[in-house]
């Protein structure tokens, strides 16, 4: 079985599915499809359609991507039934008590449990917490295909690395974690993946290993990150600029150079809550990663009322201050506006009374109005008691401090969240992190 399995993929005797076509599982699919025949699943019709016409929903890929791909979108299960290599890439966000969420996991699960043969592989790449893989989805696989684990069928873990926005640290070019629930699987879950990752595959032990490298890959940068803004809190008390005292430090040669900011989107700002989890059900509770969490998540509310005491501090009302919000996307350049941090700072403004308008390049209107009750401004319109810049998109690199004294009244306030203006604002009222 172990080679056959390779060899009918190669020889398009047989096909791979990925189940889950979002920012990870569509340029997994694609890549695979330019070697073999692939069935990319989405429960989502209306993604699929987009697909199907080469459009990417999450708007990172040209339709050049889709180009000489061997691959058939569907959201019919009944197209998964001659599949035999299936590549779970499913979201797996956090509720709103910061516990995890595995529906989408538990829901992909038992996609593939319906279809499951005998003699398959099923590899996970959704961050999860270690044991996730063999303790909740595992079961759901036997119970719905009859099939006993090992004997039957084959599962793995194989961690995505991808990073929105990043053309340059792609899936073909990023060495890939793999896992096996066995030599066997290993050794063919390797050799699959070897048909697209250029750098090649680290074999993790077990599983279980392979599922907390991930978690802290991102648990490390966001304990990293909570440091720079503490610090950012602590200098701004003595009245000295973070970033010239990062660029000072960052000489020395083992300097670690992380920047403070709003840590959002869903793998930083999420995965650490999977780890804490887990660590609670063991009976540990994590000081360092609640307390690193901790920072971070309150590092919006912080921005908005440094900002409001600046504005006191010149005698203007709060009440009725027009404040505008440049970026609402949860990183610079990508749309992604999942678990953005910025609207933390939007809505502590409105907790003011403050009347807030947002801009960005972009981001969906629809999707910010259905996600968070925001709506975007199509086009600044001045004057603006607050400018806060808190996305360095590349349309914001450039912009002159003219062009912002143009759109801000007596007194304005300039907030540069990711100091990319650091020494180019003279005149304006300039806050950093």
């Amino acid at each position: 079985m172990k080679h056959k399995v390779l060899e009918d993929l190669i020889n398009k005797e047989s096909k791979l599915a990925v189940i889950g076509l979002g920012y990870v599982g569509l340029p997994i699919a694609l890549e695979f499809a330019r070697h073999i025949k692939v069935v990319g699943f989405d429960i989502n019709k209306e993604r699929v359609e987009m697909m199907k016409r080469n459009e990417d929903p999450s708007q990172e890929l040209e339709a050049s991507a889709f180009e000489g791909c061997d691959i058939e979108f569907t959201a019919n299960l009944d197209d998964l039934k001659d599949v035999q290599f299936f590549v779970v890439a499913v979201p797996t966000p956090i509720d709103e008590y910061n516990a995890p969420d595995l529906r989408p996991l538990i829901g992909a699960s038992k996609t593939v449990g319906q279809v499951l043969k005998k003699g398959d592989y099923v590899v996970y790449e959704s961050t999860v917490y270690p044991g996730c893989t063999e303790d909740d989805c595992v079961p759901i696989l036997e119970e719905l295909s009859g099939l006993k684990f090992i004997d039957d069928f084959k599962v793995g873990y194989s961690p995505e690395r991808i990073n929105p926005g990043d053309k340059e640290h792609t899936i073909t070019k990023i060495l890939k974690v793999v896992s096996g629930c066995d030599e066997e699987s290993l050794d063919v879950i390797s050799k699959v993946y070897e048909i697209i990752v250029e750098p090649g595959v680290h074999k993790a032990s077990s599983i279980k290993v392979a599922e907390a490298a991930k978690i802290i890959e991102n648990t490390q940068r966001d304990l990293n990150i909570a440091l720079m803004n503490e610090l950012s809190i602590i200098f701004n008390r003595m009245g000295i600029n973070t970033y010239e005292v990062l660029e000072a430090a960052g000489t020395k040669w083992n300097f670690l150079k992380f920047f403070p900011g709003l840590v959002g989107g869903h793998c930083i700002g999420v995965d650490p809550y999977y780890l804490l989890h887990k660590a609670e059900g063991l009976g540990y509770h994590a000081k360092v990663i609640n307390a690193g969490r901790f920072v971070n998540d309150s590092m919006g509310n912080y921005i908005a009322k440094q900002t409001v005491k600046k504005i006191l501090s010149f005698g203007k009302n709060i009440a009725g201050a027009r404040v505008l919000v440049m970026g609402a996307t949860f990183k610079e350049n990508v749309s992604d506006i999942r678990n953005s941090k910025v609207v933390d700072v939007i809505r502590e403004f409105k907790s003011y009374s403050a009347e807030v308008e947002v801009v960005d390049p972009y981001a969906s209107n629809e999707e910010m109005e259905e996600e968070y009750h925001v709506t975007l401004t199509e086009k600044a319109s001045g004057k603006y008691d607050a400018i806060v810049v808190a996305v360095n998109h590349d349309e914001y690199q450039n912009l002159s401090e003219d062009y912002f004294k143009s759109m801000m009244t007596e007194n304005g306030v300039f907030v540069d969240v990711k100091g990319i203006y650091k020494n180019k604002i003279n005149s304006l009222h300039y806050i950093s992190l």
